[in-house]
């Protein structure tokens, strides 16, 4: 069974920038996501990458973060920059077997989660 592990999460004003990292540990997925829940709201989707290094947004998301590869060191990066409040939220990472196209950002597709990181973003 493989593992998770994310990273990075902090506490940032609004406007401001921060990278999260999610290192995968003896598993090889095709398809890697970030998901985030907010206080009081379910947990939604992000940003997803697969194993070839094409990238899907969240409306939330598009324009304002990235998400990239280490694949050598089985590493992904999300690269959140124009942080708002509403950002503020438990960032996940989680791995699927499946491809991108298939997975999106249903989770019953990812059975691989890491343990989460917070963000928090002041006004």
């Amino acid at each position: 069974q493989g593992q998770l592990m994310e990273s990075g999460g902090d506490s940032v004003p609004a406007g401001g920038s921060l990278t999260l990292a999610c290192a995968a540990f003896q598993y090889t997925y095709r398809c890697l996501g970030w998901f985030r829940r907010a206080p009081d709201k379910e947990r939604e989707g992000v940003s997803l990458i697969t194993k070839e290094g094409f990238a899907t947004h969240a409306d939330s998301a598009e324009g304002r973060f990235s998400i990239r590869q280490d694949n050598a060191k089985n590493i992904v990066f999300l690269q959140m920059t124009s942080l708002k409040p509403d950002d503020t939220a438990v960032y996940y990472c989680a791995a699927s077997n499946y491809s991108c196209a298939i997975s999106t950002f249903q989770e019953r597709f990812y059975p691989i989660w890491g343990q989460g990181t917070q963000v928090t973003v002041s006004s």
